[in-house]
């Protein structure tokens, strides 16, 4: 079948790789991808957030499958346009996928259920919220209620930090993402993400992770969209999955198709677990960025077919075959990211690095200019690996680090710490 794959970083760069592995694969395109993807598939200048025009290009490619990558698209009701013009699609409705689209709408799912997760307010209004700081224990997490890709989180230890981040989110700072805000306890714990196939019925788990969202070693500095993550997560014990699966997912999942709004596609879960107990942190509706990538090297093959059995709603006869090994994935920044960056330096040493089924250099923000590689995004590259162990998955990243020539870029060296 012709596939169709929506975005253009390094987790829709991982769903390409391993798509091409599967038989099922004769032609991929991916829109807009990037100067790695472009490599194993065709690229396509499509404005993946106008449904029609993702309806109009899947008939004239005669694609038989599109996967959206981005939550953008999910948001703006893209998989809603391809199944009225019934085009198989991996992704949830516009209506499902406010389990990430808007903090509040989570927490009111969490409450119906009565899943674990943070204490929280709600607020619309900044004078509200300010004054609900003005005696609420510190730290408090604060988050913008929309999408503002990955950056409307601030966890505040000071009382002028914490007006301070609501002042900015509900002045605008992330569009109208920012118009509402939720404050909520600051959970202790260890963090971790759950990544779970649901087909509006069944739920089929597909792996953990964790990552690594400081730009600094030590886990210091600012938060970024991910510097590194690692399979699986050693926190998440057989207890602790069972725990998420029955206290938070399936509740979940069943009150969604309740409301007569089924979710269907992958759910990332996001935790906090501390004794044992997983509590919500939040829900996410795509696969993590750089998750994804260890998760893909880890499937395989098989993430297609995982995928169309969703998309199908044939999850119930589905199973993973994991071997017992481990992945890990290295991002490379641009220096300056997740403030300001240059674009356009130079990546040498990519060429001799070609690749297989234990080490890929995935691209995020790449493209070629004069014949050459460049950096195009923050988050340009990320060397992925799998192993026996993860110190042997974590050898492997490394040594594609060390062999890509890029003096602007920046790195983490400590990633994998907490299980290593």
């Amino acid at each position: 079948m012709n596939i169709l794959i929506l975005g253009g970083g390094g987790r829709e760069h991982a769903l390409a790789w391993a798509v091409m592995q599967n038989p099922k694969c004769d032609r991929l395109i991916v829109a807009p991808g990037n100067a790695g993807i472009a490599q194993i598939a065709d690229c396509a200048s499509l404005d993946i957030c106008d449904g029609t025009a993702v309806v109009e290009f899947a008939g004239a490619n005669s694609i038989g499958f599109v996967i959206i990558g981005p939550e953008a698209p999910l948001a703006a009701g893209v998989a809603d346009d391809l199944r009225d013009a019934g085009v198989l699609v991996f992704g949830p409705s516009k209506a499902a996928a406010r389990l990430e689209a808007s903090k509040a709408f989570t927490k009111e799912i969490c409450t119906a259920v009565d899943a674990p997760t943070a204490g929280y307010a709600h607020f619309t209004d900044v004078a509200a919220a300010r004054a609900y700081l003005a005696d609420h224990p510190l730290p408090v997490v604060i988050k913008a209620d929309g999408l503002a890709a990955g950056k409307g989180v601030v966890i505040a230890t000071e009382r002028e930090e914490a007006l301070k981040a609501v002042d900015d989110m509900m002045g605008g700072a992330f569009g109208a993402a920012g118009a509402e805000v939720v404050i909520e306890e600051f959970m202790e714990g260890e963090e971790a993400s759950f990544f779970v196939l649901c087909d509006g019925d069944a739920v089929l788990p597909i792996g953990t992770a964790q990552d690594h969202k400081r730009i600094g070693e030590g886990d210091t500095g600012p938060n970024t969209g991910g510097m590194g993550a690692y399979s699986p997560a050693p926190v998440m014990d057989d207890a602790v999955v069972a725990a998420t699966l029955e206290r938070i997912v399936k509740p979940t999942m069943a009150e969604m198709t309740r409301r007569g709004t089924p979710f269907q596609g992958v759910l990332f879960v996001g935790l906090m677990i501390a004794d044992g107990r997983p509590r919500l942190v939040e829900y996410n509706v795509r696969f993590g960025d750089p998750e994804c990538q260890c998760l893909m090297m880890r499937l395989g093959a098989q993430a297609l077919d995982l995928m169309l059995a969703c998309a199908e709603g044939r999850l119930a006869e589905a199973q993973v075959n994991w071997a017992h090994d481990h992945a890990m994935c290295v991002v490379m920044a641009a220096a300056g990211y997740p403030g300001a960056y240059e674009k356009g330096s130079i990546i040498g040493g990519l060429d001799a690095l070609e690749g297989d089924s234990f080490s890929m250099m995935f691209h995020a923000g790449t493209a070629t200019r004069d014949g050459r590689m460049v950096a195009a995004g923050g988050r340009v590259l990320g060397a992925t690996a799998r192993g026996a162990t993860l110190a042997e998955a974590r050898q492997r990243a490394y040594g594609m680090v060390d062999a890509v020539d890029w003096p602007q870029g920046v790195f983490r060296r400590d990633i994998g710490w907490r299980a290593l």
